[in-house]
């Protein structure tokens, strides 16, 4: 699979999850990937798993996106979860083999006030 395909089948992913189309969202996975979650030491062993977990979230989810970044075998996209009216910055790692996901990592943040000691030196980002 060369990166055009790759990228395009992302962006199918990323559609299907903010639509709620569970049966396409995991289309991406392979049915052996595994998903970590690193900030509270959780991993999913299957496709099969990773989708009956995802399906039964009682939050109403919204997702935006700010960049995919990748190529060959290795994909990263930013964005925002939000989680009922609260957002979360996430990053989601995605390793593929063979056209389809085989381990991904998902980094979640939430969001914080800056400091006032620092805004001599930057600035809000877009959208915040």
């Amino acid at each position: 699979m060369g990166d055009q395909e790759t990228r395009a089948a992302l962006d199918r992913h990323w559609a299907a999850s903010a639509a709620g189309d569970q049966d396409a969202e995991h289309e991406i996975y392979h049915e052996d990937v595994i998903t970590d979650y690193p900030q509270s030491g959780e991993r999913i062993h299957g496709r099969a798993d990773l989708q009956a977990l995802r399906s039964h979230h009682p939050a109403k989810l919204e997702f935006t996106l700010r960049r995919i970044l990748g190529s060959g075998d290795l994909w990263i996209t930013e964005y925002v979860i939000d989680y009922d009216g609260k957002p979360a910055s996430t990053v989601s790692i995605m390793e593929f083999r063979d056209g389809k996901v085989v381990h991904e990592t998902q980094y979640f943040a939430d969001p914080f006030t800056p400091p006032a000691w620092r805004a001599q030196w930057v600035e809000s980002m877009p959208g915040f």
